[in-house]
């Protein structure tokens, strides 16, 4: 090992989402609790401390609070992270699962609905909201995802 480097700490982005988890847990909280003190919705909120979104050093440092955060650890919640965060092409937790087997159903049905209702484009990703809900069923209560994306068309020259 170089000698530099030994004893010195490399935090990352990964370290910092764990700890989040870690100390989420140990807590007691929820990622609505987060959201409130945040003042973003829960969704993006969540996507955030798990890497996927860049906070505010205001947002930063709120989430830190809650989550005992060195300043470091803050630090890496304001980096524009790499987006992505499925370890194998084809996810393996089932939960997960389930969206890419939806995809893979409903797709084609998705791109050939969007595109007779407006044209050829796509759904933003980035101008992009989600709201994730319980919907009572007598039958075993639903999972309820409502995703709103602004239409970008492809434009012509």
């Amino acid at each position: 090992m170089n000698a530099s480097l030994a004893g010195e700490n490399h935090l990352n982005r990964c370290d910092v989402y764990e700890k989040i988890i870690t100390k989420k847990i140990s807590k007691g909280l929820k990622w609505s609790d987060v959201a409130v003190k945040v003042g973003l919705s829960k969704e993006w909120v969540t996507a955030a401390c798990l890497g996927q979104m860049t906070l505010s050093h205001g947002q930063a440092a709120v989430v830190g609070e809650m989550f005992d955060l060195t300043e470091e650890e803050r630090r890496w919640l304001t980096v524009v992270p790499y987006k992505g965060s499925l370890p194998t092409s084809v996810p393996t937790d089932p939960l997960i699962y389930r969206f890419y087997e939806l995809i893979n159903v409903y797709g084609t049905t998705f791109k050939e609905l969007i595109h007779e209702e407006f044209g050829d484009g796509i759904m933003s990703a980035i101008d992009f909201k989600m709201d994730l809900a319980r919907e009572p069923d007598p039958n075993g209560d639903r999972v309820k995802i409502v995703m709103s994306g602004k239409f970008l068309p492809y434009k012509t020259y």
